[in-house]
């Protein structure tokens, strides 16, 4: 599936666009950056797997008193004020909890996935679609427009409602992005002229 829209992106930039650079690596790296989303499996493997806990006996001498913040989805609690979910303290027992829910990862994207993560999966298949019409829209004309708005889910960081708020901007973004090359002419519409 990557490989497939990669190519795509790669022919696309190489025949309608030749002196362009950038599209097809804009998709590589946005693409790969949402279908390797970090979820609280892959968050649960790298906190399991035992380097985090070598790499504090490396750095802390004794026993450090360790606290893992989190705000686990189905205790469902959210500040009145902010309306973000409320993080909660849970002692050093979490990691070995994390170690226990790091190979549910198979349930990822399942009915059965307490998580969830419809965001993510919604923004890997809008992002099919948009790079199928950048890819049909590609021309030297809108090369650079095309490559900004492949490049576009790189802005997406955080977690839960930080990663919602850069969600949100990067749709803002390629909204009006997006208007701007729906309204370049191409090279058809150049040569009618």
């Amino acid at each position: 599936r990557y490989r497939a829209l990669v190519a795509a992106a790669r022919a696309a930039e190489a025949t309608r666009a030749p002196d362009g650079r950038g599209f097809a690596e804009a998709v590589a790296r946005a693409y790969y950056k949402l279908l390797a989303y970090k979820d609280e499996y892959e968050v649960a493997r790298l906190y399991g797997d035992g380097r985090f806990a070598r790499a504090l006996a490396d750095t802390f001498e004794g026993a450090p008193r360790l606290t893992v913040y989190l705000a686990p989805p189905f205790l469902g609690e959210r500040d009145p004020a902010t309306g973000t979910p409320v993080k909660r303290a849970f002692g050093p027992w979490m990691l070995a909890a994390m170690r226990l829910l790091a190979p549910f990862k198979v349930l990822r994207g399942t009915p059965f996935d307490p998580f969830g993560r419809k965001a993510e999966r919604r923004l890997i298949a809008d992002y099919e679609t948009l790079i199928a019409e950048l890819i049909g829209r590609l021309a030297p004309e809108t090369h650079a427009l095309a490559t900004e708005l492949a490049a576009l889910p790189l802005d997406i960081r955080g977690f839960g409602p930080i990663k919602s708020a850069a969600i949100a901007r990067v749709k803002a973004a390629e909204a009006a992005l997006l208007a701007r090359l729906r309204a370049t002419p191409g090279p058809r519409a150049r040569a009618a002229e």
